[in-house]
């Protein structure tokens, strides 16, 4: 039966989000339950793609992601696949409208990755665009539940903070994608002599970022709005520990949040939240 598969699918994107990221399954986890299996799905989704152009070394990682896409735009066709992940994302594609450009523009963006470009300020917007702000509103389409109004009245703020998100990955990661990955995403910027300057002034990129992004996270609907503060403050606290450290530190560690900070950013966060937005 395939309401059996169904069930399994969405377990094996909720198990893929568990093992890949903490930080957003414990953010999934303060969403209402009707929104779970949805967000589980994309990020699913997003994470499959994101493997193969980073993970999948020694094979044919442009014919993989070729295939991917075509199976994903088979499954949202005929409502079905038999992968998993790609069936668990196809129901959510149906159920919340989520329009075939989003989906066009990610896989545009995870291209990019397979060559060795390098970035002025055009590719970065067109990058950021496709790995980070349409993922936000894959996910914002799930939080709005079809209210195109609110979802339009949202858009900028979901953009804003995927933006954030990523911009600090790419700090967080800097070390393995310039070193393993032969990757610099930020433009203008020469990772041989990455300076205080140049770091400060991304900096200030993502501060504005999580600034305008706040504001939309507080018109949220009560179902999303926890989950995505949780989300946000764990961020937040991640970019302020790389904001401390000097230029250089991030080119020999890749910075993380041990578990058990988490767990008190957790806990603060649901404070702060039950102070002043409920």
């Amino acid at each position: 039966m395939k309401p059996l598969f169904d069930h399994l699918s969405a377990q094996v994107s909720k198990m893929t989000t568990r093992t890949y990221s903490t930080s957003f399954s414990l953010g999934i986890y303060f969403l209402n339950n009707r929104l779970h299996n949805g967000i589980y799905s994309i990020y699913g989704f997003v994470r499959v793609a994101d493997e193969i152009v980073d993970s999948f070394e020694g094979y044919d990682k442009q014919s993989l992601l070729q295939k991917f896409r075509q199976e994903t735009n088979e499954a949202i066709v005929n409502r079905i696949s038999v992968n998993p992940i790609l069936n668990a994302f196809q129901d959510t594609v149906h159920r919340y409208n989520i329009k075939p450009e989003l989906i066009e523009t990610f896989f545009c963006s995870m291209e990019m990755d397979l060559e060795k470009i390098q970035y002025t300020p055009e590719k970065y917007r067109q990058y950021i665009l496709g790995s980070a702000e349409v993922v936000g509103l894959m996910c914002l389409q799930v939080f709005t539940g079809g209210d195109r109004k609110m979802y339009d009245e949202l858009k900028l703020y979901a953009m804003k903070l995927g933006a954030a998100f990523q911009k600090v990955n790419f700090l967080r990661d800097m070390k393995d994608d310039y070193q393993l990955l032969e990757r610099s995403y930020f433009p203008e910027v020469d990772m041989t002599a990455f300076s205080g300057t140049q770091k400060k002034q991304i900096e200030r990129e993502i501060e504005q970022d999580f600034k305008i992004a706040l504001t939309g996270i507080k018109k949220l609907p009560a179902s999303s709005r926890g989950g995505v503060y949780l989300a946000y403050v764990y961020y937040r606290s991640l970019f302020n520990k790389i904001k401390k450290l000097p230029p250089q530190k991030i080119f020999t560690e890749r910075i993380r949040i041990n578990n058990g900070k988490k767990i008190g950013i957790l806990l603060n966060s649901m404070l702060q939240y039950k102070m002043h937005w409920i």
